[in-house]
């Protein structure tokens, strides 16, 4: 008989970054994109969205709720090695003028989002291409296992 889970604490409310998030990647699937948030491609990055489109495309979208979110970002370069367009998501208050240029803008809300501006393209070599490919694969498939399993530990996997 499956225990009484009345006890169990609520999840903790999603921080603002994540409501981006959650929009970006409902607005993505309406272009057939499919998504994974908080992969790690290198140790010290984390992708707050990573999205894998119809062809074989990969974007990362890094979500930003403020100006001093994205300030104290020193290492948003480094995802550039990982996607073939880079993206940024940000509320409609933030202050856009202040994103670098040569990166993709997208406007979001925790329900939905629109691309202002594409990112350029700059295709990923074969073998990074096939080592993302993987690391996506991967990343979906213990997610999914840990949305199965929630008493299941992920630790030392690539996810905490």
């Amino acid at each position: 008989m499956p225990e009484d889970r009345a006890d169990t604490p609520p999840l903790p409310s999603p921080r603002p970054g994540q409501l981006l998030a959650r929009g970006v990647c409902r607005h993505l699937l309406g272009h057939d994109f499919v998504t994974v948030e908080e992969l790690v491609p290198a140790p010290g990055l984390r992708v707050d969205v990573m999205a894998l489109g119809p062809k074989g495309e990969i974007w990362v979208v890094e979500c930003k709720s403020s100006r001093t979110d994205f300030t104290s970002d020193r290492k948003w370069q480094g995802y550039l090695d990982w996607c073939d367009r880079y993206f940024w998501a940000v509320d409609e208050a933030f202050p856009t003028e202040i994103l670098p240029d040569g990166t993709g803008l997208i406007v979001a809300d925790a329900y939905d989002a629109e691309i202002l501006r594409m990112g350029p393209e700059d295709k990923l070599p074969p073998a990074r291409r096939k080592k993302v490919m993987q690391m996506f694969a991967r990343h979906a498939a213990l997610r999914w296992q840990a949305a199965r399993d929630p008493e299941l530990s992920l630790a030392g996997r690539g996810m905490a």
